[in-house]
């Protein structure tokens, strides 16, 4: 049964803990980056035998292959994917920023330049549960940024093979390469390049311990995006929300994840009896109804605050990775969110719909780091430069300044460089 707390009456820490504790498990990840690092392919296979009990004909997706999954997927679902992603992009779109030229002051010219990452791997998690939406929302982005080489991994079944679904999404959404390999030893293999798998500038994607471990590791051989923690919600709601809405949000997260966070924070004890119990109903009818009782019984609360606005508030204070607001104007509470992955505004907006539907990027900060990190952007698929140029003039002008600049910090080399070059104007 999910757990009722009265804000003000038990211990903070008791609200804001996530419950999110997982095993170490950075020893085992530095032997497989090393193995791999070493032993490249064969490595590779070894491993995916080891872990995933598969052996993959080839390592790499053929077009064969993404032809005969465009066959065997749902003309539907199909369909749905491409109208997803046509959303993403339109959303993602309007996120494309440009350099500038700044040339005021005679003999002065600065600027910034903004280059696409040349190549970018995206991991994409098997196991409990696929997901294809994770291939539009990394992969989308990452095109529209100008990224050339976009490589997909994700572990095989045991029958050595890709999720149709997965391989329809990667198509659907421009990926370039896509290979047969997940865990640690994927990230690895991007990371530090195998005779087969390029070598990515940064790598994207959600995954388990194992793989949120490898990516902390090799963090400095590339880029990263984050490292992603367990899901989160957090609803906010009045007492004119139905139970029913709440109940089925909180479990929608639960699923995911025997250590996802379900957090239900209400100004009314009634919505929040009624929850409970609806939660408990709706728990028996779900297909992942042991991961999701697990997730309930050690993280999901509900805490009654003596106000929406404590509630959100206290919403701040957990930083969630979603966030609901439903409330009559949730428009009204908008401007009192500080912290929070993504906003869901209203009665009729479950977080369901951001994860697939709607437009913004799912990849959301977790763990109340969306105190100070964003959802993936496609700024998360370019890097930047400046630039700067100086007449002899323009730098005779200001050659004073800069030299007692470098002489304050004692570094007379650097007014040297500057001041020789006043001397021979």
């Amino acid at each position: 049964m999910i757990r009722i707390f009265k804000y003000g009456e038990i211990d903070n820490a008791e609200i804001f803990n996530r419950g999110t504790a997982v095993a170490d498990v950075s020893d085992t990840v530095a032997e497989i980056l090393a193995e791999v690092r070493k032993n490249g392919d064969r490595a590779l296979a070894e491993l995916t035998a080891k872990f995933d009990h598969a052996e993959p004909e080839t390592l790499e997706v053929s077009e064969e292959e993404i032809r005969d999954a465009l066959r065997q997927v749902e003309p539907a679902f199909l369909e749905v994917l491409q109208r997803s992603a046509a959303r993403i992009r339109a959303f993602h779109e309007k996120q494309v920023r440009t350099g500038f030229v700044i040339n005021e002051e005679d003999g002065i010219v600065l600027g910034q330049k903004i280059l696409p990452l040349q190549t970018v791997g995206l991991y994409v998690p098997g196991g409990t549960a696929s997901y294809p939406s994770s291939v539009l929302m990394n992969a989308i982005p990452a095109k529209i940024a100008g990224v050339q080489n976009v490589v997909m991994v994700t572990p095989p079944g045991r029958d050595g093979k890709i999720r149709p679904q997965i391989l329809a999404a990667a198509k659907v959404a421009g990926v370039d390469r896509i290979f047969k390999v997940g865990g640690a030893q994927a990230i690895a293999a991007l990371a530090y390049g195998t005779e087969s798998i390029p070598r990515a500038d940064k790598i994207m994607g959600p995954g388990n311990a194992f793989v949120a471990e490898a990516k902390k590791q090799v963090y400095g051989v590339c880029g990263i995006d984050m490292i992603a923690g367990p899901s989160e919600i957090l609803i906010v709601a009045d007492g004119k929300t139905n139970p029913a809405y709440a109940a089925a949000d909180l479990l929608s997260q639960a699923e995911h994840d025997r250590m996802a966070s379900a957090v239900l924070v209400t100004d009314s004890m009634d919505l929040a009896e009624k929850t409970a119990e609806e939660v408990e109903k709706q728990l028996k009818k779900l297909p992942r109804e042991d991961i999701a009782r697990a997730s309930i019984e050690n993280n999901g609360k509900i805490i009654v605050a003596d106000s929406l606005e404590t509630a959100v508030d206290i919403a701040n204070e957990i930083a969630p990775e979603h966030l609901e607001l439903c409330v009559d104007a949730p428009f009204d509470l908008l401007n009192r969110v500080c912290h929070a992955g993504s906003v869901f505004l209203g009665r009729s907006c479950p977080e369901a719909l951001g994860d697939y539907y709607a437009g913004p990027n799912h990849t959301l900060p977790t763990g109340g780091t969306a105190r100070f990190s964003s959802p993936l952007s496609v700024d998360d698929f370019v890097k930047k430069y400046s630039f700067t140029y100086y007449t002899a003039g323009a730098l005779a002008r200001s050659a004073d300044d800069i030299a007692l600049f470098a002489e304050t910090e004692g570094l007379s080399a650097h007014a040297r460089s500057v001041l020789v070059r006043k001397k021979e104007k």
